[in-house]
């Protein structure tokens, strides 16, 4: 039996995400993000959700790019921290230890520490409420070369991101394959 617990945002899980922007003075920002996912193949293309009242959203506003970091499970605290303190107040590149690197494709910086990097450039943004959506275009993918396999694909394992319970308020690793997707449900194809 099933027990309603009414609407929330508890679609689990949510990713951890670094998102980088420079602001008016052209200083590298990061903050943390668990509303995001893919959202387009053609073009290649990620969505983040992000209040208006961040210091993140005007500086995205402006310059319409960002950076998304993948951090690793050994840099938890770090993308805790990312996502508790405000960019406007302090550097959080200083307070942390981390990198900005500034991306080469689009007008933002990313956690040059971190093993995979999205670099988008904004095509779309939609108020929704509370939040504003901005989809951005993939322009490049960055991958720690340690990273890759032998097709030049990231491997999970190696990237070693982790995922939110937004609810229960608990960063979760991922610890295993646990199946390959479009093969392991054929046994149900007649």
């Amino acid at each position: 039996m099933k027990t309603s617990i009414g609407p929330d945002t508890l679609a689990y899980p949510n990713p951890i995400w670094c998102v980088g922007s420079y602001d008016k003075e052209d200083k590298p920002n990061v903050m943390t993000i668990a509303w995001g996912g893919i959202c387009c193949s053609k073009p290649a293309a990620v969505t983040i959700s992000l209040r208006k009242a961040t210091y993140t959203y005007g500086s995205i506003m402006e310059r319409k790019a960002y950076t998304i970091s993948v951090p690793s499970e050994k840099y938890v605290a770090e993308a805790d921290y990312f996502g508790i303190a405000s960019g406007k107040n302090t550097d959080k590149f200083k307070d942390t230890g981390l990198t900005p690197t500034r991306s080469e494709v689009v007008d933002a910086p990313y956690v040059d520490e971190f093993p995979l990097i999205l670099e988008c450039k904004v095509i779309h943004t939609l108020e929704i409420g509370l939040h504003t959506q901005f989809i951005g275009e993939i322009m490049d993918i960055k991958v720690d070369q340690e990273a890759l396999n032998s097709k030049n694909q990231p491997m999970m394992e190696k990237v070693a991101p982790f995922v939110f319970g937004y609810g229960i308020r608990e960063y979760w690793s991922l610890d295993k394959v646990i199946g390959q997707s479009f093969n392991i449900g054929k046994k149900f194809s007649k």
